[in-house]
């Protein structure tokens, strides 16, 4: 088979696997509907360090957790959720919410949207102590 055939029978089947999910509705971010969902996006990825502590953003996309062993955050990455500890965070403020970057090469920097006052108020939360 030549080359320029095979290119294109890849490119368009990948093409038509992303329209697709797309159509079905398999592409969305990710949503925590509760502060029992956010746990148990934490758990999944800390299992022996639970949350006791989860304060949930408005539009349901993040989660601040409080754990034995410190802050940290749930947050969507495609359509599942990550999750990652805040010590040695820096957190910026943007236009439309925060940026954490995170000593964390699996997780550079995270760009959260939040209400302004969520933006406002998240940073006193992240930085205080557990």
């Amino acid at each position: 088979m030549a080359l320029e055939i095979l290119l294109i029978l890849v490119f368009g089947g990948i093409t038509g696997i992303v329209l697709l999910l797309h159509m079905l509705g398999l592409s969305a971010r990710a949503t925590l509907p509760d502060g029992a969902a956010a746990a148990k996006a934490w758990a999944d990825e800390f299992a022996d360090d639970p949350a006791l502590e989860v304060i949930l953003c408005r539009d349901h996309h993040a989660a601040l957790i409080t754990t034995a062993r410190g802050r940290g955050i749930v947050w969507p990455m495609g359509a599942d959720t990550t999750a990652r500890y805040l010590t040695g965070a820096r957190i910026y403020p943007t236009k439309t919410g925060l940026r954490i970057d995170l000593p964390d090469f699996t997780a550079p920097h995270i760009d959260l949207r939040l209400e302004p006052d969520e933006a406002r108020d998240w940073p006193d939360l992240m930085e205080k102590p557990a």
